[in-house]
């Protein structure tokens, strides 16, 4: 099982559902969603960072269509507040 490290230290399970979640809400198609979150999880190492699992959705996203990482940016800045 691959595990996570959160930005608080914490570790849980790597959950690919989270990702489909967060690219459809950045505009992604649910098969463009789940075809980012597989990748993801492919190329996932025990221990990977939230702020790893982000960058390379981010680029995987911004490949797709630019609007979806813009999209993305937003919602982290705005909602989740965060600037990183």
């Amino acid at each position: 099982m691959i595990t996570v490290k959160k930005r608080d230290g914490r570790k849980e399970p790597f959950t690919a559902e989270k990702i489909v979640v967060s690219a459809i809400k950045s505009g992604a198609p649910l098969e463009v969603a789940r075809t980012i979150a597989h990748g993801i999880e492919h190329g996932a190492t025990d221990g990977i960072s939230t702020r790893e699992i982000k960058n390379r959705v981010l680029v995987m996203l911004k490949a797709k269509n630019p609007e979806w990482e813009r999209n993305w940016m937003v919602f982290d800045t705005a909602v989740k507040k965060r600037s990183e």
